[in-house]
């Protein structure tokens, strides 16, 4: 049974013999890459760099629910791609502008 299942994925359409395969699993590093920055300081985190990977993330989270055969691999990279992006930008715009904010009020 193992040996089928086996079978079945090394022949799939989007299976380890195809491109449809590695470039989703070389996004996953992308992703966790990003994770792992998650402890790195806010002041440290690009603007520019997370905008890329959440706008990345939720566009081609859109269109890997219609390309033939689905991609579950690509749809799901996408998605922690820009739940990953959407948390950094909250963690930086909070830094930058909130913080500010509160530090102003505390003065006075």
């Amino acid at each position: 049974m193992a040996t089928s299942k086996l079978h079945a994925l090394w022949n799939h359409p989007a299976g380890p013999k195809t491109i449809h395969f590695w470039a989703p699993t070389f996004k996953w590093g992308i992703s966790i890459a990003n994770y792992a920055d998650f402890s790195k300081p806010p002041e440290k985190v690009s603007y520019p760099q997370q905008v890329a990977v959440t706008a990345t993330g939720l566009v081609l989270s859109r269109y890997s629910t219609v390309i033939t055969p689905k991609n579950w691999n690509l749809l799901s990279v996408n998605v922690v791609m820009a739940g990953t992006g959407i948390y950094q930008l909250a963690r930086k715009i909070q830094h930058d502008y909130f913080n500010e904010e509160q530090a102003v009020v505390a003065k006075e």
